[in-house]
């Protein structure tokens, strides 16, 4: 076997591995997870203390909907604490919070006169909580009115640190954010249920859901310097030994962006922070105790999920490279038709988990616009290798680290 022949048997084996894992989700959420019940117990609601931290900047658009959506949460007002960052807006955000905070006593605003990364701004609103449980909302979400109690459920766990809920777009008037949506289903309707059944790593998202404040203090908060803070705080929460539990049946709707060039931004913002948090925990995560071999297994693909676009783009390089040059295929052309398949699987939300999702939510009408996955993925090829090679190149200029920026929001 030449070596470019062993090169394509390893990307082939890769794909292979990564559609395996997609399938073994949905076939799980197929056989266990139809009724959200069945996931979790019932059990008497825990009402204890509670905060919530919302960073705003520039929010303007945003923020009142879901400062209205606070105030009309089921959970006991006098339990509730709501601390609204303003983080050094120049519109209208602080006087909008500022309405908020002056009607409802439960509301609090904080300020910040510069603003630097969202993960800095949680830091310092985490030292003025009063709750130990903390959830966490983007100014575009608008969480469900049981969202708290629902959430509170997977904390009667010692062992569960963190909690994640359910994500759904609410502005599905465009087709990048109705592409967006299938995304949503099938990486939150799929597979985070499926790694929470299953026993693996779901993922915290940084947003619609919470942590135990003394958990978060004991591993130093967020990290400032992270591109995707909430990854990073996923991967410490699991080497500081505790779990990320995944809750389905309630959640929040977000505002998803509308048109390929956000899309672009924020993707390339996402896979830029992944793959510096592969960097960072893949080998605490292989050497780690407090992890089993599925969660070290689970842990390492889904570090790397954003290094699968960037190994299909290398795959179709070499299969083209080979059939110009008339280097002998057997093995070049599995891979470009593993690769290919990959293709129409998709990435973030693959094809048969987007469909098991769609059908599971009762959202079959979304799903003629599955075909499009196939473009949102085949961008994200060119958008996982212009991040690989922008990391590459600061490292090798010594450059800072890629700068942390917002999705702007309309309201929408």
């Amino acid at each position: 076997m030449t070596p470019i022949q062993l090169l394509f048997a390893l990307l082939a084996l890769v794909m292979i591995t990564y559609l395996l894992r997609h399938y073994a989700f949905t076939t799980t959420v197929l056989r266990y997870g139809r009724d959200p019940k069945n996931v979790h117990e019932d059990a008497t609601d825990p009402q204890p203390p509670v905060s919530v931290i919302i960073p705003a900047h520039n929010e303007e658009k945003v923020i009142g909907t879901l400062l209205q959506r606070i105030t009309e949460l089921n959970y006991p007002k006098e339990k509730l604490d709501v601390i609204v960052i303003n983080d050094a807006s120049t519109d209208a955000t602080e006087k909008i919070i500022e309405k908020y905070a002056k009607q409802y006593s439960h509301i609090r605003l904080m300020r910040r006169h510069t603003a630097t990364t969202k993960a800095a701004a949680l830091n310092e609103a985490i030292k003025h909580t009063k709750g130990e449980l903390v959830y966490f909302f983007d100014a575009d979400y608008v969480p469900n009115h049981d969202f708290i109690e629902k959430a509170n459920q997977a904390f009667l766990n010692p062992k569960v640190g963190c909690v994640q809920t359910n994500i759904k777009v609410s502005n599905e008037n465009t087709t990048v954010s109705k592409v967006v949506s299938l995304e949503r289903i099938g990486s939150y309707r799929v597979d985070q249920l499926a790694r929470h059944i299953l026993g693996l790593v779901p993922q915290f998202g940084g947003t619609a859901g919470g942590i135990r404040r003394s958990l978060l203090e004991s591993i130093g908060g967020f990290n400032e310097k992270a591109l995707t803070e909430d990854t990073d705080l996923t991967m410490r929460i699991y080497l500081h030994g505790h779990k990320v539990a995944y809750i389905v049946d309630t959640g929040s709707y977000e505002e998803a962006v509308e048109n390929w060039r956000s899309y672009w931004h924020q993707r390339k913002r996402w896979a830029t922070g992944h793959m510096q948090c592969a960097l960072k925990h893949l080998w605490p995560l292989i050497k780690s105790r407090n992890l089993t071999l599925k969660e070290k297994l689970d842990g390492f693909l889904l570090l790397n999920i954003y290094s699968v676009p960037v190994l299909i783009g290398l795959g179709w390089l070499l299969a083209g490279f080979c059939l110009i040059l008339g280097i002998g295929l057997w093995t070049g052309e599995t891979a470009l038709i593993v690769t290919l398949a990959y293709l129409i699987a998709g990435n973030v939300a693959p094809l048969s988990g987007v469909l098991v999702g769609a059908i599971l939510e009762k959202r079959q009408k979304l799903c003629r616009y599955i075909p499009l996955l196939m473009l949102a993925f085949l961008l994200n090829v060119f958008i996982c290798t212009k991040a690989l090679t922008d990391i590459v190149t600061a490292k090798i200029c010594r450059k800072p680290p890629a700068k942390w920026n917002k999705t702007t929001h309309n309201g929408t």
